[in-house]
């Protein structure tokens, strides 16, 4: 049994557990008995019968207005990291037979290339990936420890070995310029590869985190190069880091590879105890960083010059997601997973355990939430013990890469690539009374929105998020669908001062719009 993958596991089963079913990641059979596997020459056959509608699909492909899904002709691939290339053509890695795919869209075909290289059976977690300007494809192997190299042009594989010691977990990944940075998840660094194929030389810099025990997260690049990126432990805290590169490179240019302390060369702003799992991190148009948490239904934005952190909400995962047949759910999260921005300043993330791929857009504080339709029961508490739940269920949707408008993404244990269009218009649009509110402690204030649409209004249910306890909303008054929501906020007695963020708006059956008000608590 591999040893980091039970670590991976037991972090992530720990953190999920308050909100949907134990997550299992490959390698790790719960099975103590021998178990049945009928051989189909497959993919598929790396898991027993009993473990293949969990790992290798429920359903054929579906659709919704704003997302259509493509199923990969080969049955179990487990598909993980995406990205585009500048034709707009998907590249994808998949993680149960270490191939490399591309889907291109113009003719809704797949290519799945033979890796060689790849011993029989084998799968590993390929987190991250990225395409360079000469055409190739870079990703990660967590098994292997490696450091993956795809040429889009000939179809041959390079494999690099990944600086460990202990326990590695290289995770994403990202071409910037001549560097290829790497986070190790487990093993606590940033590193910086520089690799020329051509004459063989590779040169690593690892640079390693501040506090060790700790796992080191999801990294960004700001527009000055430096790299943020996060170090923690779970229920312990931890820091968000800024390391100035240039500078550290250029001071140690001329001493004949002696390196000087790194630590000289970082910034430490501490996280806010409520952010407990900060896995995606980007740096916005403004220079402000987003990392999004993964135990919770939170965004949080650090804006390097007031050196303040703003905590953002989703909306509550859709009932379709977690089904909560057992009852033991009693706080359900949504789970933002990876988060990216796009060429508009929009920032991108997937809510992994509500099933949705959401749209931010800083501009217009509104939220898009763009339900994924497969769903996998097993992942989630669809089972009455009786029978399982029809539309119930997760895809597992880690990773999604941006091209124009168009929202590319995985299904791992769909065996599925889907996109949305987020040039679809709407259904309903979100009018607030004003964008921002103060409140003292111990007051409230009622407040009013309305849900109007070009047609028919849809059924829809309410948002009325909010992540603070001591901030709460209610809806004070009903009306009919044309009339405006009225809803009250309130402060608590022991409401601290600042600023926070409040989501109200409309869930409908295949998206969720809403719109943020600032709360100011003074």
């Amino acid at each position: 049994m591999n040893t980091k993958g039970v670590l991976v596991t037991i972090f992530f089963g720990f953190i999920l557990l308050s909100s949907t079913v134990l997550f299992v990641l490959p390698g790790i059979d719960p099975n103590t008995d021998s178990p049945t596997v009928t051989i189909t020459g497959t993919p598929a056959d790396n898991f027993s019968d009993e473990e293949r509608p969990r790992y290798c699909g429920s359903s054929d492909a579906k659709s919704t207005d704003y997302i259509q899904e493509f199923s990969i002709p080969t049955l179990c691939t487990n598909p993980l990291g995406i990205v585009a290339d500048y034709d707009g053509n998907v590249w994808f890695t998949e993680t149960n037979t270490g191939k490399v795919a591309k889907f291109d869209p113009v003719m809704e075909e797949f290519t799945e290339y033979d890796n060689p290289q790849w011993p029989p059976d084998a799968r590993s977690m390929m987190w991250g990936i990225d395409y360079a300007p000469d055409g190739s494809v870079w990703f990660t192997d967590e098994v292997y420890d490696s450091i993956w190299r795809f040429s889009t042009l000939d179809g041959s594989y390079d494999r690099l070995p990944y600086p460990s010691e202990g326990n590695a977990l290289p995770q994403k990944l990202s071409v910037e310029g001549s560097n290829i940075i790497v986070n190790d998840f487990t093993g606590n660094k940033i590193t910086f590869l520089d690799a020329n194929l051509s004459d063989g030389d590779i040169n690593y810099l690892s640079v390693p985190s501040p506090r060790n025990g700790s796992v080191t997260a999801d990294f960004a690049v700001d527009a000055n190069d430096n790299v943020w990126f996060t170090t923690w432990l779970y229920l312990q805290g931890g820091v968000l880091i800024k390391f100035d590169q240039n500078e550290y490179v250029a001071s140690t240019a001329d001493l004949d590879d002696e390196l000087l302390p790194v630590l000289d060369y970082f910034e430490l702003y501490e996280l806010p105890v409520a952010l407990l799992t900060p896995n995606g991190a980007v740096v916005g148009d403004d220079g402000s960083v987003w990392l999004a948490d993964t135990s919770s239904s939170s965004l949080f934005n650090f804006d390097p010059i007031s050196q303040e952190f703003t905590q953002y909400v989703t909306s509550d995962p859709p009932l379709s997601s977690y089904g909560n047949q057992t009852g033991l759910i009693k706080s359900p999260v949504s789970g933002p997973y990876w988060i990216e921005s796009d060429d508009r300043g929009r920032i991108i993330f997937n809510e992994q355990i509500a099933n949705n791929i959401s749209v931010l857009d800083t501009e217009s504080q509104s939220l898009v939430e763009y339900h994924v339709p497969s769903k996998n029961p097993t992942w989630s508490d669809c089972d009455s013990g009786t029978a399982v739940l029809d539309d119930c269920g997760i895809a597992q949707v880690f990773d999604f890469t941006i091209y124009g408008d168009k929202i590319w993404f995985t299904e791992w244990v769909e065996n599925n690539i889907g996109v949305v269009d987020t040039s679809v218009p709407l259904p309903v649009e979100i009018q607030l009374e004003s964008d921002s509110l103060k409140l003292a402690p111990g007051t409230m204030v009622d407040f009013d929105y309305a849900i109007s649409s070009q047609n028919v209004l849809p059924p829809y249910s309410l948002v009325l998020s909010t992540a603070n306890d001591f901030l709460k909303v209610e809806r004070s008054e009903i009306f009919g669908f044309d009339s405006p929501v009225s809803v009250t906020i309130t402060a608590s007695e022991d409401a601290p001062p600042g600023t926070y963020k409040v989501l109200l708006g409309a869930q409908l059956s295949d998206v969720t719009i809403s719109k943020y008000v600032t709360v100011t608590v003074q």
